[in-house]
């Protein structure tokens, strides 16, 4: 699948040292004559969007799109024998071929989309018509859609170029990559560590800056998870504002596909792009997509409190015991930093918080049951060879699926059989409504509220492969958002102890329906005005440090 490493360590360099940009209020498709010039981007710097130093770069002509593309790919190759982000990588001539012809339309001075020569990662639950689709599942090994999922023609449309599809746990039912049938896939800020999941994957390749941006799927917090595991930001939008149509389903009232990028702006300008209305999925959002980039501000026009007034709840159910003490120190030290920029930080209290776990496995695993039946061999899978159709389904399940999917299926057939549909599934619907009340409660009276995005940083490869309840107990953070079709933010804000220069924290910012304009921007001012902190992991500073 890996071809042979070419060494264009100099234009990775000379990539990431030309001048990278904040958006300024202006719209995107004037921001070259509106940006000022910042200076040379170094890896100790703030985080700036890559998005917008390729298009710069392309633009006035320092780089070509194949340049480009070549020193990503470099970087993925060495990368990947290590980390293993990647289930199947694009045929390389297929790339550059598409680099050549960004080029060309720039050579010919037409317009060229905002993800021009932008390379993307996507997770493998995804479809994609000219790669493999096979949602980290033995029964759908080989399998190619004949279809892309309208977020990746989205992203195909604006020029981006899709570069791979990332590992991920089996169906995304995981919270480590260790349920992927395939292969585990490492934390590139230490390889003996998780990088979360179920979209580790995704996390892993924009962390190790193997790939631009990245598609991941958020079902109880499988993009915000692994982005605090990875040092990387995380965007998981509103239910609806993003098409499902081509995401293979887990759960289908809590699916959404989300973002991934190494700035608050990067994760923005993805979303923007993917975002808006599909007559192909019924549960898609008419709402109109607003333009994201007003909210990246210049740091230089920024006054001394840029989030005067703001008013932050921190849930006080996220800090209590079972929490990592230096999860809780970082997340307390980004409370401190949102006050110093203006905001009004209180504590809020939400007694429904912990009843949303075992609600959310119960509606998880119900609709999982029912979403996977169609795999049978027959309709949707591969197919063993029996003599009777009744082995053919048994047979066909049993070696396609994983033990992760197939604990899922009997809890969730379980939860929706004849005596048990009122005591579990009718309650968890119950327990779904309590939750996304008592959000929309402290929603009222806070722009946004905020948590961890897990209760620890990453731990180890294997230390929960053999206790699932631990691991479902690692997604208490972040499920309530999934049952309230919430929008949230996670950035990376601090470090616990772990790795050689620590494990990177994650600081979660929650919003009101709809309202991802507010938590971008709160987003950005915080990532620009953080001092202290570089999350660039180990690997990435040290080759380009030689």
């Amino acid at each position: 699948m890996l071809t042979t490493v070419h060494h264009h360590h100099h234009k990775f360099l000379l990539l990431h040292r030309s001048p990278s940009f904040i958006l300024s209020p202006k719209c995107l498709s004037s921001f070259s004559q509106t940006q000022h010039e910042a200076q040379p981007t170094s890896f100790s710097s703030k985080p700036t969007s890559q998005i917008l130093s390729i298009r710069h770069s392309l633009l006035t002509r320092q780089l070509t799109a194949v340049e480009i593309a070549e020193s990503y790919l470099t970087r993925l190759r060495i990368a990947e024998p290590k980390l293993r982000s990647f289930l199947h990588v694009a045929d390389e001539e297929s790339v550059l071929r598409d680099a050549q012809e960004v080029d060309r339309k720039i050579d010919r001075n037409e317009d060229v989309g905002l993800l021009a020569g932008v390379l993307v990662g996507v997770k493998d639950n995804i479809c994609t018509a000219n790669m493999p689709s096979t949602a980290g599942s033995r029964i759908l090994q080989g399998y190619r859609p004949p279809f892309d999922a309208t977020a990746v023609k989205k992203v195909m449309e604006l020029g981006g170029i899709v570069v791979g599809k990332t590992n991920l746990d089996e169906f995304g039912m995981g919270s480590t990559t260790e349920g992927s049938a395939f292969q585990v896939t490492a934390n590139p800020w230490d390889e003996s560590c998780v990088p979360g999941g179920s979209s580790g994957g995704s996390a892993a390749a924009v962390s190790a800056r193997q790939c631009v941006v990245s598609l991941g799927s958020d079902t109880g917090g499988s993009v915000r998870q692994p982005a605090s595991f990875c040092g990387v930001v995380g965007l998981k939008p509103t239910y609806g504002r993003v098409s499902r149509y081509g995401l293979v389903a887990y759960a289908s009232s809590l699916d959404v596909i989300g973002c991934f990028g190494t700035s608050v702006a990067d994760a923005g300008i993805l979303l923007h792009a993917i975002a808006g209305h599909d007559r192909f999925d019924s549960t898609s959002s008419m709402r109109e997509v607003p333009e994201f980039a007003s909210q990246f501000t210049s740091l230089d026009i920024l006054e001394s409190k840029p989030l005067e007034g703001l008013r932050v709840g921190i849930i006080r159910e996220t800090l209590e015991d079972g929490v990592d003490e230096n999860v809780v120190s970082s997340i307390r030290a980004a409370a401190s930093h949102l006050e110093n920029l203006g905001c009004l930080v209180t504590e809020v209290s939400l007694p429904s918080f912990s009843l949303g776990l075992p609600a959310y496995y119960v509606l998880a695993s119900s609709e999982s049951s029912s979403n996977l039946s169609r795999y049978d061999g027959v309709r949707y899978g591969n197919q063993v060879v029996a003599d009777e159709l009744t082995f053919l389904y048994k047979d066909s399940r049993a070696r396609g699926f994983g033990p992760e999917v197939k604990r899922r299926i009997l809890m969730g057939t379980y939860a929706l059989s004849a005596g048990y549909y009122d005591a579990y599934y009718k309650r968890a619907q119950q327990v779904r409504t309590v939750v996304r009340e008592s959000f929309k409660a402290a929603l009222d009276e806070n722009d946004i509220l905020i948590s961890p995005a897990a209760p620890s940083a990453a731990y180890k490869i294997g230390e929960k492969k053999n206790d699932p309840l631990a691991m479902y107990a690692g997604d208490i953070m972040t499920v309530n958002v999934n049952l309230a079709g919430l929008p949230a933010l996670v950035l990376p804000c601090g470090f616990a102890e772990g790795g050689s220069a620590g494990l990177p924290v994650g600081l979660q910012m929650i919003g009101a329906a709809f309202d991802e304009e507010k938590l971008l921007r709160i987003g950005h001012i915080f990532e620009q005005t953080l001092e202290g902190h570089s999350f660039v992991p180990p690997m990435v500073a040290n080759d380009f440090a030689s």
